[in-house]
This record gives structure tokens, sequence and C-alpha cells, in this order.
């Protein structure tokens, strides 16, 4: 009969995330993984394989667990309040944690050695998956005439995502909140409106 497992393996992939969210992948050490967890090495090798099989299943939790303002975010009524709802979820998540500030994706996407390409690429996956939902969903707001004629689907899901990671990466530098917030107020101020909304505030013009 095996040694049964002496530790909560759902509190570990708890304690991994946090690491891996304030290093990244490559900056997140055995050393660390080791400490935050209080697992030694080879039981962590034993409950998840390997370090990039624990950052798999660390990924896994973080969009389960905190990014689950997306979907709800896509059910919006109109673009702009997807995009609002998207830009001050992420805000509040960006900044909640003092001791992991930014995004667990980001941090572990801007560098890697060759050794890591696979994780890279994973993220790089996931976020292209990101933005393709919110493409699809603004395609649909133009058919809707939520959005004007003249608008382009992908250069707007291609622009949230800019400003959204670039808010993680200034939250990770120690940005505030506040101003956070006056950076999505500034992005939501130039959404384009719809034909309809611009024909009545010419009319009342």
């Amino acid at each position: 009969m095996g040694r049964h497992r002496e530790f909560d393996v759902d509190k570990a992939l708890d304690a991994a995330l946090c690491v891996f969210w304030r290093k990244g992948y490559e900056g997140a050490s055995y050393a660390d993984l080791t400490e935050a967890t209080g697992v030694e090495r080879p039981a962590l090798y034993s409950a998840f394989g390997n370090k990039e099989e624990l950052f798999s299943r660390a990924l896994d939790r973080y969009y389960e667990r905190h990014l689950n303002y997306v979907p709800d975010a896509l059910q919006k009524s109109t673009s702009k309040e997807v995009a609002a709802h998207m830009l001050y979820s992420a805000i509040d998540l960006n900044t909640r944690y003092e001791g992991h500030t930014g995004c667990l994706n980001l941090n572990g996407l801007l560098a890697g050695s060759d050794a890591a390409e696979s994780v890279r690429q994973r993220l790089i996956d996931v976020r292209a998956d990101g933005e393709a939902q919110f493409r699809e969903r603004f395609e649909r707001a133009k058919a809707e005439g939520d959005l004007p004629a003249s608008a382009k689907p992908d250069a707007l899901a291609a622009y949230l995502m800019a400003v959204l990671h670039g808010m993680a990466v200034q939250a990770k530098a120690g940005f505030s909140r506040g101003t956070l917030e006056a950076v999505a107020e500034q992005a939501l101020s130039t959404w384009p409106a719809s034909d309809a909304a611009i024909s009545a505030r010419s009319s009342q013009s």
C-alpha cells in the first residue's frame, strides 16, 4: 500500500499559484515553491509531476477562481459595458493582493528562456483565445447596431487586450488603483458609439 499524502493538495496548489503570480514561471524556483507550500520537492513531483505541470495546474486554477468575471463581461448588453466590466474587474484583481500584483498570465509571458518555450506558448494561446472571444462579441455588437458600421471588431478586441495588459504591467510596477481607474475611464471615453447614437447627438446639436 502506498503512503498517504501528508499535505493538502489544494492548499499547496494555492500557495504555488501565489508564487507563480508574483515571480512568473521562470522566476519561481523550486526553493520558492517548497517554502511557500511547505512541501518538499519529491512530494511536489509526486503530486503534480514537474514544475511545468504544476504551473499548468496553477494557471487553470487562476482562470477558474480569479478570471470568472470574463464570462460575465461577455454577457453584458453592449460592447462598451463588456469593455467596462473587463477593465474595472481587472483593476480590482491586479491590485487586490499586495503580495502578487498584476496578472499571472502576463507575469509569466513577458520573458522566458528557450527551455520555457512550451509554457510561454501556452500563455500566448490562452491570450489569443481571450482576444478571439472579444472579437466575436464585438462582431455581434456590430451586427446588432451597437457598434457603428465602420467599427473593426478585431482592432477593438486587440485594443481592449492592449489596455488590459498595460494596466497589469502598471499594477506590477506599483501604480495606484486610482491611476488605473483613470486609464480605464480614458479608454472608455474613446469607445465607438453606434451610428444611431451619433445621429441622435447630431440632431440635438
